[in-house]
């Protein structure tokens, strides 16, 4: 499991904006289409996401600069976790979002690849921009 997904998008919305949208479980399940999310404002507290296809814990959260993620999907096998970090960087008006996926299963990275685009960026930036 040494696989990685680098990213790097721009949203045309400050990192205050961004960073409440990756950890709020209302703005979350907001815009990405309404389907239920929870989500614990504290490192070390858990998430689920798209009504528990997604699930994990934050280690690390600072606000409006980074997210840290033990992150997995509900049809991975049990204990099997990747890592999730989201970088916020101001970018004029909108923010930089810079996205380190690593440690997911061999023959995920395409499907994780994509899904990033169409389950996070273009819908956020939908709801944000």
């Amino acid at each position: 499991m040494g696989n990685a997904i680098h990213q790097e998008v721009t949203i045309n919305a400050r990192p205050e904006k961004v960073y409440s949208a990756l950890t709020d479980g209302a703005m979350f399940a907001e815009f990405t289409g309404g389907a239920p999310a929870t989500i614990s404002a504290e490192a070390g507290g858990e998430f689920s996401l798209f009504g528990g296809q997604i699930v994990g814990r934050n280690i690390e959260m600072i606000a409006d600069k980074r997210l840290v993620q033990a992150w997995r999907p509900g049809n991975w096998e049990d204990g099997v976790y990747s890592l999730v970090r989201f970088q916020l960087e101001a970018d004029g008006d909108g923010t930089k979002i810079t996205l380190d996926h690593t440690g997911f299963p061999d023959g995920m990275e395409g499907d994780l690849e994509s899904g990033w685009h169409k389950m996070y960026w273009e819908p956020l930036e939908a709801y944000l921009g």
